[in-house]
């Protein structure tokens, strides 16, 4: 069964959550380096989120693609380091968890913003979708994009080398004056490009949203599409504490948070910045409560 097929079998599906912030208790500040630096801290993040009860892991590959190890000098290999990432994740999915490959920003502006041309971020996404895709992930996750320009790029590249579903969440700064990006692009208008550019599913995470402000986007997002919509809050707004960036909403309020994005229209839920495994945790015992099914069934690996 793929992992559309599962989007029909289940009324909620459950992704984990945060990768870097849980990587940041440990000190391990080096994101996508740590598939070959701690590949073991690694998997020991994906495991905890899979005794959860989520139905896919995400790899630790967000912002792997060349553009941004080049610009950010992360000093790792395109390939080796996208291709452990679902190495790990797959040795810590359970039998019926689909693994799906994380993608992101290049860290870098389009032109007339930035130097970069559409072309020259399309290349390095459809590098990255590739591997990714040849590793043998399930599906694409292209989330935490700023700019509405740059998510349809990465979306044209991963359906340039693969047939594989991807999703496409945007980060919204705010939940006024119809939902808008950093960029200015507003919620109706990333919902109607990216079904018309053939996301698979649309939807919203990080930004400058708690979970409460995030539904009023998926119910935004929900008038303009017909496709299913992910909903990935913070574990709270962003607070900054001298020099760090914290999120302290607790797991109760947080699973509070994402039932009313279910109630506004979301079919996929997960956390992003600040979450750990005891917010999905909540999580997975509210769609229980609200939704009672029987267990997925044992087929990815089939």
């Amino acid at each position: 069964m793929g992992f559309l097929s599962l989007l029909k079998s289940k009324p909620v599906v459950l992704l984990d959550g945060a990768m870097g912030t849980e990587l940041d208790k440990s000190g391990l500040m080096g994101r996508g380096r740590t598939n070959l630096e701690s590949p073991d801290a690694v998997v020991e993040i994906h495991q905890a989120y899979s005794r959860c009860g989520c139905d896919a892991l995400t790899t630790n590959t967000l912002t792997m693609n060349r553009i941004y190890i080049e610009t950010h000098n992360v000093g790792v290999s395109v390939e080796q380091v996208n291709r452990a990432g679902v190495q790990l994740a797959d040795r810590a999915a359970g039998c019926a968890q689909y693994i799906l490959g994380n993608m992101s920003s290049t860290g870098q502006l389009l032109q007339p913003y930035g130097t970069y041309s559409e072309t020259q971020f399309c290349d390095a996404f459809r590098e990255q979708a590739k591997v990714l895709a040849e590793a043998g992930v399930d599906g694409f996750l292209i989330e935490t994009v700023f700019d509405l320009r740059e998510a349809v790029v990465a979306l044209r590249a991963c359906k340039e080398v693969s047939s594989l579903p991807a999703i496409v969440s945007i980060a919204f700064q705010t939940e006024d004056k119809g939902g808008r990006t950093m960029m200015g692009d507003t919620a109706e208008q990333c919902a109607r490009q990216l079904t018309e550019a053939g996301a698979d599913v649309i939807g919203a995470n990080c930004g400058d949203l708690d979970p409460s402000q995030m539904a009023k986007v998926v119910a935004l997002l929900r008038q303009a599409t017909d496709r299913p919509i992910l909903a990935q809050p913070n574990a709270g707004r962003p607070k900054l504490v001298g020099d760090r960036t914290v999120f302290d909403m607790a797991p109760g309020p947080f699973a509070e948070g994402i039932a009313e994005c279910v109630r506004a229209g979301a079919r996929i839920v997960g956390g992003c910045c600040g979450t750990g495994p005891e917010h999905i945790r909540a999580v997975a015992d509210m769609i229980r409560a609200t939704n009672p099914a029987g267990s997925t069934p044992c087929s990815r690996r089939q």
